[in-house]
């Protein structure tokens, strides 16, 4: 279980959502290359660097249990005195510790390239009022990054300190709880750091597949850093139980409730680009939509966790499980899809196969609702979550229909390995442009060259693309840039 939130959480959702995001924003902006190049590979190569060490522990003999292997055993969060040195000799604790710490170090590299890619490198004519939603949303995963991650990185040197040099900061004699602090007001904005940029893909998918421009792009924007600003605010909500005073938790809850304000903006504006558009359900809106079904659910009983006296019985349950996995799974993992399928053609120059992409979305939807909807049920039943065997022999049933299901999403991942593979050999060529699209990365080759554009591209709207077909198409040249 440690291996699994830290490999899902650390080790693919962030990566991916960088790599995406170092792909396309300087496509998006107009720009050559990212701002530092050499500062961008470093971050890349501390990526495996890290990963490489946390998974050593897998073959390192643990002297302490008699040679088995030292695995980071003290689940993904890593609390006292659980990762105690007193309790817990693994030496994968300290290796997690290590491993996390470089990669923290790694996001911190990209979100300093991507600021500064888009303040500085930005097209004649791209105002910031005039950049696409995905960059404003790598913006403000970026500003999260820079804020949040010193905390994260501080917390485990600290751990790493208590193990090797048997200092106070954590252990029994210390504060465990002062762990926790540190250790959430990093990892909630984290998941803003992994769902941010997935509200960015859809803010692009949406409206090119409902061939409509963005509804309320402003207000879309506003919710962005109304998500920043209450995501640094409400970490201790998954501290109710630790005995926090009560106008604390007061508090917390509070503002956990109020960040479904800007989020709920979000979703209604994307309703509203759909709506009455010209709607092409290909796969990636098939897998957008999937989005906004699963990450819904996933808000909404983010809604009821926030309760302090509701958290209070459901803490520890499956009931965060199914909660916890509707938010990082509904809002992460479909929208990944949905921007591969978007932009994989730009990346290879091949479309994939739309078949086998509807295959994928149902086999994941139906596998991922089929596993974690019940959890709900499951924990409401009183099941708790981190246990070999149940207590109760009625959540049997449910728990085997969980595991098919389970492993009816692994079929779908293995669908979609397929569906790449298969197109790269026998994919129809895809052309600069196959999605009629509307920002610059639509303007080149699939792939882009290496240089992004021959000339730098003058924007004057927030579609640029289809300003530049719309003009070529009429005969008439684009407007000036406004003043």
């Amino acid at each position: 279980m440690s291996a699994h939130g830290t490999t899902m959480i650390f080790f693919f959702t962030i990566p991916m959502m960088t790599g995406v995001m170092n792909y396309f924003v300087p496509l998006m902006v107009g720009a050559r290359d990212i701002a530092f190049p050499r500062v961008n590979a470093l971050g890349y190569w501390l990526i495996p660097v890290s990963i490489f060490i946390y998974y050593a522990g897998f073959f390192i003999p643990n002297s302490f249990t008699s040679g088995d292997p030292s695995l980071a055993n003290a689940g993904w969060t890593g609390y006292p005195p659980l990762s105690d040195l007193k309790y817990n000799g693994s030496v994968g604790i300290d290796l997690w510790c290590v491993s996390i710490t470089i990669l923290g170090l790694s996001s911190i590299m990209a979100a300093v390239n991507f600021l500064t890619t888009i303040l500085a490198l930005r097209a004649p004519g791209m105002k910031l009022t005039r950049l696409p939603l995905f960059v404003w949303a790598s913006i403000s995963t970026s500003i999260l990054l820079l804020i949040a991650t010193p905390s994260l990185a501080a917390g485990l040197i600290l751990l790493l300190i208590d193990r090797e040099f048997h200092t106070n900061f954590f252990t029994t004699a210390g504060r465990p709880v002062l762990f926790q602090h540190l250790f959430w007001f990093y990892s909630h904005p984290a998941v803003y750091i992994m769902i941010l940029p997935g509200f960015g893909v859809i803010s692009e998918v949406i409206p090119v597949f409902s061939r409509k421009a963005i509804f309320g792009y402003e207000s879309m924007v506003l919710a962005l850093f109304g998500i920043v600003f209450l995501s640094l605010g409400v970490w201790a909500h998954h501290m109710f139980t630790v005995g926090l005073n009560i106008y604390v938790e007061t508090l917390f809850m509070a503002l956990t409730m109020a960040i479904a304000v800007p989020t709920g903006v979000k979703f209604f504006n994307w309703m509203g680009t759909a709506w009455d558009g010209a709607v092409e359900f290909k796969t990636p809106m098939k897998f957008a939509f999937g989005f906004l079904a699963t990450f819904l659910i996933g808000g909404i009983t983010g809604i009821y966790l926030a309760a302090v006296p509701v958290d209070t019985q459901l803490h520890q349950s499956y009931y965060v499980v199914a909660h916890l996995h509707y938010v990082l799974f509904g809002g992460s993992v479909f929208t990944i899809f949905a921007g591969l399928y978007y932009w994989l053609p730009k990346i290879t120059g091949h479309i994939l196969s739309e078949r086998l992409g509807n295959w994928n979305f149902w086999t994941l939807f139906v596998g991922f609702n089929g596993t974690f909807l019940v959890m709900h049920t499951l924990g409401l039943d009183g099941m708790p979550r981190r246990i070999a065997t149940y207590a109760r022999q009625d959540w049997a049933a449910t728990n085997f229909v969980i595991t098919v299901s389970a492993f009816l999403i692994a079929v779908s991942v293995l669908i979609f390995v397929i569906n790449v593979l298969y197109s790269r050999k026998r994919g129809e060529l895809a052309g600069p442009d196959p999605w009629d699209g509307n920002s610059l990365e639509w303007s080149v080759s699939s792939p882009p060259p290496p240089y992004n554009f021959e000339r730098i591209p003058e924007v004057h709207s927030r579609e640029p693309w289809k300003d530049m077909k719309l003009a070529a198409r009429t005969g008439t040249p684009a407007p000036a840039p406004a003043e």
